[in-house]
């Protein structure tokens, strides 16, 4: 009996796993519009090029098996100048006419007074994130981007240290992050749902784990969480929240973070004011709870290896307890998730 070859089982195996695979983070499952542009120009791409794949295949085939007569024709020199140079001239030409038309939006940016401004920067290994409040007051958060539903979003991109790359695959293609430079990507959300980022360009380090999330939500319900996200830290009522904000300050961590009302005004790292209100910690790696946040304290090269937070191992578990409650109390109400 004979057994199948391996590599055939591979394949199979490796086409199987890429079904499984969710929709959070791909070209081809496009959630806005420039997404959608590029998604119809990468099936075009695929079909023209199983079109060509299918010609050389059955030229091929014609030259081996085919009759004399047929292979004199394709051995003569106007066979190769029309197939060889003159077909993929023509066509590459048309294909690169029509991606460039396709893609107008993303060169010819909107000047829409109606745009959502937020500006992005990318640092090792975290993403630095500020929006535009009331009378473009600055707010300032971290790892996690809001965005409203059907309406123009201008990002403004910037790099603090060495290159990174923007890149949300099913709201957009990619922008380099360049230290020095300021370049500009617009996007626009057509329906409600949580996008995966990544960062695109080797940063070093914990690049892999350099992810974040683009929340879309209703107009709506952004600009009420806007106001909401204005706002300052929440102020501690409980005993052990009190404790806790009195460690945070205490050991040391206003001088790297930002808790807006308080005496921390640290711009080295993330802003922390309403970080009880976002979905995972070390950027992406763990859901937010108690166990990941305390474990990212303490043991956070483990957890992200080569970030540029210390390990605050000399804490006590009481200690620990009171300052990981007071973190998970920093949050913006938020009805909608």
């Amino acid at each position: 009996m004979r057994r199948a070859p391996a590599g055939g089982g591979i394949l199979a195996g490796s086409l199987l796993l890429g079904g499984c695979g969710r929709d959070v983070q791909s070209v081809l499952a496009p959630g806005g519009i420039q997404a959608a542009q590029i998604a119809d120009l990468a099936w075009l791409l695929f079909g023209f090029g199983t079109l060509v794949l299918a010609m050389v295949v059955a030229a091929v085939w014609l030259a081996l098996r085919g009759s004399s007569r047929i292979r004199r024709i394709l051995a003569r020199e106007n066979a190769v100048l029309t197939l060889g140079i003159a077909f993929p001239a023509v066509t590459l030409t048309l294909l690169l006419g029509y991606g460039v038309w396709l893609m107008r939006s993303h060169l010819d940016l909107p000047r829409d007074r109606n745009a959502v401004g937020i500006e992005v920067v990318g640092e090792q290994w975290w993403w630095r994130v500020t929006y535009s409040g009331a009378h473009g007051t600055p707010i300032a958060s971290a790892n996690e981007i809001r965005i409203p539903v059907g309406v123009p979003v201008g990002f403004k991109l910037r790099a603090a240290d060495v290159i990174h790359s923007f890149w949300v695959p099913s709201l957009g293609g990619k922008v380099d992050m360049i230290p020095g430079r300021t370049t500009q990507l617009h996007l626009t959300a057509e329906r409600p749902g949580i996008y995966r980022g990544q960062c695109a360009e080797y940063c070093g380090g914990p690049h892999a784990l350099m992810a974040f999330e683009v929340m879309a939500m209703p107009a709506a319900d952004y600009a009420a969480w806007l106001q909401r996200a204005a706002e300052p830290a929440t102020t501690p009522v409980s005993e052990i929240t009190q404790r806790g904000q009195s460690l945070f300050l205490a050991t040391g961590c206003g001088a790297c973070h930002a808790v807006r009302g308080t005496s921390a005004t640290g711009t080295l790292g993330p802003d922390l004011t309403h970080i009880g209100a976002r979905r995972s910690v070390g950027i992406d790696t763990l859901p937010l709870t108690r166990e990941n946040l305390t474990r990212f304290i303490t043991d956070g090269q483990h957890v992200k290896p080569g970030n540029l937070m210390p390990e605050f191992r000399v804490l006590q578990p009481p200690e620990l307890d009171a300052l990981v409650t007071y973190l998970l109390s920093l949050k913006v109400a938020d009805r909608h998730g």
